[in-house]
């Protein structure tokens, strides 16, 4: 038994959906969602672009400070990055 069907087959005994598409040289491909692989490609690379600014520093500072800390301050450093990610 390869390894992916090693942890793919008891999830979908579980109910879950296949995601992640097979590898091209399978003689059995197995079906997989297409449209759902698409949108987590999106949301994977979404984090991944998400990543380049986490060292961004705040209030001008070249450290993190204190408020840093505070929820609303690191929601709105979420908020200042994805929106230059998604103007670029």
């Amino acid at each position: 038994m390869l390894m992916s069907e090693r942890v793919i087959e008891p999830l979908q005994a579980q109910g879950k959906t296949v995601v992640i598409p097979p590898k091209r040289n399978r003689k059995n491909p197995r079906d997989y969602d297409l449209d759902l692989y698409k949108a987590r490609h999106l949301i994977e690379n979404f984090f991944a672009k998400l990543k380049q600014y986490q060292a961004m520093p705040t209030a001008g500072y070249a450290y993190a400070t204190r408020y840093d800390k505070r929820a609303i301050n690191f929601l709105g450093a979420i908020y200042l990055a994805a929106s230059v990610i998604w103007l670029n």
